[in-house]
């Protein structure tokens, strides 16, 4: 009897991503999720439908969804209306769990989105420090970085917008009340802060990534862990998981264009 042939299945490194940046979300309950980017935007819908049921979406705009439709897909169901102002008190309060992206992150996390170069006089002109300062103050914060280079993970960055943990330490007990970076993910790995100084370490790396490749692309040491140490690998996602990040939330494939392969 012949056998049946089998598929094999080969897990991109966007999928790993998208499933990585899901993991920030396990656990929050009902917050709003706000993810900045392709890969985040996949992730976030990923966990509303696995683990992470009781997390809020919006259409991007000014709408609470109730459905989960693929990345570019107009919603069906509105649960809600989530004006500016009101997301703002939702900020303001905590409930919301952003992914926010880098154009330059420190050792302790501190983040820059507004210019490179002395603020006086920058080299390059970005997007200005935004809602970033408010975001690391008063709900749980992750960072999205595509592209892992000595350019974006620095010693020291050219501007705070985000809020890093030795920044908020210096400022005192109102900065560092609800302060909360959650995790980084890469298209390398993720990363925490979960140290005795509050500087960042490997949490795991992507398959295919090596510890070497990893420290030639970041412009600090990282910190080795504390206790026992974190599992290594980027988890494989499941079947299922598979299925919804192909077949449901991005059927476009745009998250190889955000992370193309190695």
């Amino acid at each position: 009897m012949t056998p049946t042939p089998t598929t094999v299945t080969t897990v991109t490194r966007a999928e790993y991503c998208v499933v990585a940046c899901a993991e920030a979300w396990r656990g929050d309950g009902e917050v709003l999720a706000a993810p900045m980017g392709t890969v985040p935007t996949i992730a976030a819908r990923l966990a509303k439908l696995t683990f992470a049921p009781e997390l809020l979406l919006t259409d991007g705009e000014a709408l609470l969804i109730g459905d989960v439709p693929a990345v570019g897909a107009r919603s069906a169901v509105t649960e809600g209306w989530l004006p500016y102002r009101r997301h703002l008190t939702m900020v303001m309060g905590g409930r919301r769990h952003v992914m926010m992206g880098a154009s330059q992150i420190d050792r302790f996390g501190n983040q820059n989105i507004s210019c490179v170069g002395d603020w006086r006089q920058p080299t390059r002109q970005l997007l200005g420090a935004r809602g970033a300062p408010a975001n690391t103050l008063n709900n749980p914060v992750s960072y999205w970085i595509p592209r892992h280079s000595p350019r974006v993970f620095v010693e020291r960055v050219d501007m705070i917008c985000g809020v890093g943990y030795d920044s908020a330490a210096a400022a005192g007990p109102s900065a560092t009340r609800f302060h909360e970076l959650r995790r980084v993910v890469s298209d390398l790995g993720v990363f925490d802060f979960a140290t005795r100084d509050r500087a960042m370490r490997v949490v795991s790396l992507h398959p295919g990534v090596t510890a070497d490749e990893v420290r030639a692309a970041t412009g600090f040491p990282l910190s080795p862990p504390e206790g026992p140490p974190p599992d290594g690998t980027t988890r494989e996602p499941t079947a299922e998981e598979l299925h919804l990040i192909r077949a449901v939330l991005d059927p476009a494939g745009l998250r190889e264009r955000e992370v193309p392969a190695p």
